[in-house]
């Protein structure tokens, strides 16, 4: 409440200060309250209000409906036709998401991802995640949730064996620069590692020159990511209740990687209160049979978002720099989320 009221009242002064810079120089003849003439044409105390208010509907808790399409590219490892290399390619990666969220925190997310496979676009994986969001407190926000992914069997590219995430997110939102800290672990059967036998034999070739003894009993992986970000709003555009939302962030991600996480567009609508899910893109993934603790990527995000009524568009553009990488460290993707809110 008290960073709200500061707001308003620096917003106030700046107004006040912008209209008495504005007014006529003294005549050599006084004339009554000159010195206090400011734009009469401007309600302030209207605009302070809804500033006010609008404040408190992105801090106050709600219970919402989320319906959103994500058009974005995304990275896959094929095998090549004699199955002796893997081959990268970019494709694009259409995602619908439903999901909902309850003012007190649990919430449920059901998602999916499609691919063109040539003919049309089929539905490769879809993904249940049931939540919980801290965010009563003005001063911070967090998130817990589990996810389940289920992927379709036998398919041309690589997709992790890993089938259940836990994710962890912290953001301290009372600083002007909100820091976070997110973590993630997934883990799957031993069976899962076996149906995908022949990918690991050809990323361990391509990787060290020779195929390693076992992997199959080291079916995990964990991350840590820490990020800062900022939000900057702009009202009243186009109509009454629209505004524009531009969040920079930066994220810096370290972990082990024997699987690698599921990861197609990296997409994440800022309207969903896990947003702060964060995954790195790279086109270039170098899996590594030893569990060892490493810098993965350092990803930048440019996401804007305008908003009006219940509808939303935010197109999302990803930079990453992914260590491991022997080359091409450096991706950039670009993803559409549009969407309805109610």
């Amino acid at each position: 409440m008290l960073r709200k009221r500061l707001i308003i009242i620096c917003c106030g002064l700046c107004l006040v200060v912008a209209g008495y810079a504005q007014t006529d120089p003294a005549d050599t003849i006084p004339v009554p309250d000159q010195t206090l003439a400011i734009d009469t044409s401007i309600d302030y105390d209207d605009m302070l209000n809804e500033l006010g208010a609008f404040l408190d509907s992105l801090i106050a808790p709600r219970s919402y409906f989320l319906i959103t399409a994500t058009a974005g590219n995304g990275y896959f490892n094929y095998t090549n036709r004699n199955n002796t290399a893997i081959e990268t390619k970019k494709k694009l990666v259409l995602s619908p998401v439903v999901g909902y969220y309850h003012k007190s925190g649990p919430g449920i997310t059901v998602s999916g991802d499609m691919i063109d496979d040539g003919r049309k676009y089929n539905l490769y994986q879809y993904a249940i995640s049931p939540s919980f969001d801290f965010i009563k407190s003005r001063k911070w926000t967090g998130s817990v949730y589990y996810t389940r992914y289920i992927t379709k069997k036998g398919l041309p590219f690589y997709t992790t064996p890993l089938q259940n995430e836990i994710d962890g997110s912290f953001v301290w939102r009372k600083s002007w620069l909100q820091p976070g800290l997110a973590a993630n672990y997934g883990w799957s059967r031993s069976r899962e590692v076996e149906r995908r036998e022949r990918y690991f034999e050809l990323f361990d070739i391509r990787r060290n020159g020779a195929p390693t003894e076992d992997t199959r009993d080291r079916i995990a992986d964990f991350s840590l990511i820490a990020s800062v970000r900022h939000s900057f709003y702009w009202l009243n555009l186009l109509k009454h209740d629209d505004y524009v939302r531009l969040t920079p962030m930066l994220a810096f991600s370290s972990g082990t990687q024997q699987f690698g996480f599921n990861q197609t567009t990296g997409s994440n609508p800022a309207t969903i209160r896990n947003a702060t899910k964060i995954r790195y893109n790279a086109g270039n993934v170098n899996l590594d049979d030893r569990l060892k603790f490493k810098p993965l990527s350092l990803t930048l995000y440019l996401s804007p978002e305008y908003a009006t009524g219940n509808f939303f568009i935010q197109p999302q553009f990803i930079l990453d720099y992914y260590f491991p990488a022997q080359e091409k460290n450096l991706t950039a993707l670009f993803s559409l989320n549009i969407g309805f809110v109610f």
